[in-house]
């Protein structure tokens, strides 16, 4: 017989997969002896038996769920339906992964028209009978039984408005009297059948309700966007209910043991006095801080603090708990990993490192990619922030900034984004439903709830800028727009959202660029311990380089010397060198360009700071520096002082059917090696002088790109020797330096051996060489490579992802035929599939020497090989 049913008291922590997260939380809480009301779980095994086996409970469920129920009631001295001390329950999902809000409650359950009227008897409180009375048959309508809740929540604002009461918790024990009437009712009007009365049956169709959730549309939504499989099933946590609703000495709320938006320690989160947990997380009430709790109970806030502290340890991680206190009694509903954002979850797992509560290599292993990216986004530049007024203020809900089109609805939200705008979704308050509009969004802003509420949560956990509880916010859904005083949002209005302030503002501030966060200071000294390769960027202008270098770089891996000619005047100077007619005057013109380039490469190496620098000589597919018609043509003829003539003939007669297969690298150095004679003449000049500026030790990498051949290679390098050894004897000096090679074409790879005996490094050009191997062009292959991932023949973009399987092979072959010419020859790897996390551990056994990327992917490179070393360390 299979087993579908355990006791919280039977579990642990580590069935996550069979219990859920929350019912192998709450088995593991009450293994600590901590204060969990008792109930029991409905495992997932038995939710996927349910969907795949015709949606109905079977028996051998049904008996074990009776069976746990006699259980309950012998813990607890109540009973289903007992007209003395009836047995209410709680019915809550927990998949393994938490999805807040994805999927359904139903609370109070076991209540019926005989059974509120003893709960009012016992807790001699009529009015929160009642009020538990209308929140079962809300619920159940809505999650079973499919009702629409604004069907229910327009008859408690009419009775509201009718009375001139604001808030649901002014109104009496007949006001609640009238509504429960009026809800059975909605039951005969809607669904021509009456409340269930029978706790039994209410059970079993809540627990079919809360099965079938995991296929509703909100939950698919929510597992596509985090990654989450649809075939792991949801289990059902049937627990003793405690009543936060009870009076004034009692409260339910949500509180976290860090702060989820900065990471700082200590509780952060709210609470409500007379209230049950839904009304937290709904808008419902304006909930207080938990500090706030710390006045009013107390020894309930400092028993709250004990238990979060407690549970953090254990679980080694931020927990985000549920709390309810019954009359001065403090109940734990639920205890999870807490959503939070970026900068914190770095900042919270440094802290935990720092306070000895993790490991170093337990660091490493737990800083996720995404975590890392996202705290690297720009905020609105500082100095133009200071120059504009906020329209709204709110809650800062999730840092960071954004600026995008207003729109009042998930689906105007999509539809807009599909037009290319970017959005900011105005709500008055977000609800499961919105996912689709949430994930799509810029930030997200609501005029009612807390830091706890569905949108701040969910954006939160999505890493996008939030702003809640605008109370000056009045949103008209459905008229499209908004209103704080006189001032109106209309669709399409153009909103700057701070996230980190609360602050909202009309129009478009600037952002700015981060270079890196007080965490990445700390996370670099630890991932340089334990990566075995390192990480250089790909960069050649000053700004790059510092950015480079400030998040990580510990060199430079590839300056791309053709990109230094396309500003406009150099780009001139450029086109008159590969126009011109006779080496006299492409000599005139280097000697020009020879200044210019020697200061770029002071610059470089000024930024660098004597870290190893490799500098690429010219490889300019010549189709980028060509005039593109003959109105170009003209122009550049004016002023290079030419004819039109002159300029459209030799223009013509450079053209080039596949330009990337063309006059480009070192053939350029074959035809003309004064060019780069002159490049190597400025790059040691500029290291001669920075070095005796700076006291930096230099030690130039100078790279000869596109290589085929040993002969054509030992051949530039000879031209390239001579100028440098005169350049050197002419200053009366000396520098060391090293003369490699770019492998970018499948050939260099077979013959790898023979141009090994010639260059003192090798590094593979990722880009070129993937589209050598796979026939692919990289400007034109999208719509290639799109279709291939449609039907399945790629499973990565083989320009984000290595293909290890081809340009892999050929980079093993090339690194085993080098090094055994030259076992000292160092390896680098230059592009950005090189730093994709799939690509790493390929990587690390081919043994290279380091990677090299676009500054801003360098720390999460660094991150993911000093995750690959330790993973292979535990392994």
């Amino acid at each position: 017989m299979n087993r579908w049913v355990y006791l919280f008291s039977e579990g642990s922590k580590e069935q996550r997969d069979l219990l859920g997260g929350k019912g192998a939380n709450l088995a593991e809480m009450t293994k600590l002896g901590l204060p969990v009301p008792t109930g029991f779980t409905v495992t997932t095994e038995a939710c996927l038996y349910y969907l795949n086996h015709g949606d109905q409970l079977t028996d051998e469920v049904k008996n074990q769920v009776m069976t746990a129920v006699e259980q309950l009631s012998v813990k607890t001295g109540k009973k289903f339906g007992d007209l003395n001390n009836p047995l209410l329950v709680s019915v809550r999902s927990g998949s393994k992964f938490s999805m807040p809000g994805m999927m359904d409650t139903v609370l109070n359950l076991g209540l019926n028209d005989q059974t509120v009227a003893a709960l009012a008897s016992n807790s001699q409180n009529e009015r929160f009978a009642y009020d538990c009375y209308r929140r079962l048959l809300q619920m159940f309508g809505n999650v079973v039984l499919g009702l629409d809740n604004s069907i229910f929540e327009s008859r408690i604002t009419a009775l509201k408005k009718e009375n001139g009461l604001s808030f649901d918790n002014e109104l009496t024990a007949d006001h609640w009297k009238q509504i429960v009437s009026e809800y059975k009712g909605i039951y005969r009007e809607e669904l021509q059948r009456e409340f269930p009365q029978d706790p039994i049956e209410q059970l079993y169709l809540a627990i079919e309700a809360v099965f079938g959730s995991w296929n509703n549309a909100r939950a698919k939504t929510y597992r596509r966007l985090h990654g989450i499989s649809d075939d792991l099933g949801t289990a059902v946590n049937i627990q003793e209910m405690v009543f936060g609703n009870f009076g004034e000495t009692s409260g339910t709320g949500v509180v976290f043991s860090r702060n989820p938006s900065l990471g700082d320690p200590g509780l952060f989160g709210e609470y409500l006095i007379n209230a049950q947990g839904e009304d937290v997380v709904a808008g419902v009430r304006t909930p207080k801080p938990i500090q706030v709790l710390a006045e009013d109970m107390p020894e309930q806030f400092n028993q709250l603090k004990a238990i979060c502290e407690n549970l953090e340890t254990h679980y080694q991680d931020m927990q985000d708990v549920e709390f309810t206190i019954e009359r001065e009694k403090l109940f734990i509903l639920q205890t999870r990993s807490g959503k939070r954002t970026s900068k914190a979850a770095l900042r919270i797992l440094l802290d935990f490192f720092n306070e000895g509560i993790i490991s170093e290599e337990a660091l490493v292993n737990r800083i996720e990619g995404k975590d890392l990216e996202a705290a690297l986004h720009p905020n609105f530049d500082e100095a133009a922030l200071k120059r504009r007024v906020s329209f709204l203020s709110g809650l800062a809900a999730s840092p960071g900034a954004a600026t995008g089109a207003a729109y009042f609805s998930a689906d105007a939200a999509t539809e807009a984004k599909a037009r290319g705008e970017r959005v900011v979704l105005v709500r008055e308050e977000t609800s499961p439903e919105d996912i689709e509009g949430i994930a799509i969004s810029e930030a997200v802003i609501t005029s009612r709830g807390g830091m706890t509420s569905h949108a701040a949560v969910v954006a939160r956990g999505m890493g996008i800028c939030s702003v809640v509880g605008c109370e000056r916010l009045t949103v008209m859904e459905n008229e499209n727009k908004a209103m704080v005083g006189d001032e109106m949002i209309e669709e399409g209005t153009v909103l700057s959202v701070d996230g980190s302030s609360g602050k909202v503002y009309f129009g478009e501030i600037p952002m700015e660029e981060v270079g890196h966060t007080v965490a990445l200071d700390e996370l670099h000294a630890i991932w340089d311990r334990h990566a075995a390769i390192k990480v250089r960027a790909n960069a050649e202008t000053p700004k790059d380089i510092e950015t480079g270098m400030a998040l990580g770089a510990v060199g430079i891996g590839l300056a791309r010397t053709e990109h230094m000619f396309f500003e406009k005047t150099r780009l001139l100077q450029f086109r008159r060198l590969i126009l011109a007619d006779s080496l006299a005057e492409r000599l005139e013109v280097l000697k020009e360009l020879k200044t210019v380039q020697k200061q770029d490469f002071k610059y470089m190496y000024e930024a660098a700071k004597g870290r190893p620098t490799t500098i690429r000589l010219l490889d300019p597919p010549l189709h980028e520096f060509l005039p593109k018609n003959a109105e170009e043509c003209r122009e550049v003829a004016k002023e290079l002082g030419k004819t039109f003539n002159e300029v459209k003939r030799k223009t013509d007669n450079l053209a080039e059917v596949n330009p990337m297969l063309g006059f480009r690298g070192l053939r350029l150095g074959v035809a003309y090696p004064e060019i780069y004679q002159m490049q190597a003449e400025a790059i040691i000049e500029a290291a001669c002088e920075v070095r005796e500026e700076q006291a930096f030790s230099i030690q130039p990498e100078i790279m000869i790109p596109f290589t085929i051949d040993a002969g054509e290679f030992a051949h530039v390098r000879q031209a390239i020797e001579e100028a440098i050894q005169k350049n050197l004897r002419h200053n009366q000096t000396t520098l060391d330096y090293q003369i490699g090679t770019m492998i970018e074409i499948p050939r260099a790879c077979f013959v790898a051996d023979q141009i090994a005996q010639y260059a003192d490094f090798f590094s593979f050009g990722t880009n070129d060489l993937t589209q050598m191997a796979l026939g692919l062009s990289r400007d034109d292959s999208p719509r290639i490579v799109t279709q291939y991932l449609d039907v399945g023949i790629f499973e990565d973009d083989p320009f984000q992802v290595l293909d290890k399987a081809g340009v892999g092979a050929l980079m093993k072959l090339a690194i085993e035929r080098g090094r055994k010419v030259n076992p000292q020859l160092k390896i680098g790897v230059c592009g950005e599939a090189a730093a994709h996390p799939k690509s790493i551990d390929f990587l690390y056994e081919l043994g290279i020497d380091y990677i090299s990327c676009s500054p801003f992917r360098i720390p999460q490179a660094k991150m993911t090989l000093a995750k690959a070393t330790v993973e292979n360390v535990l392994s």
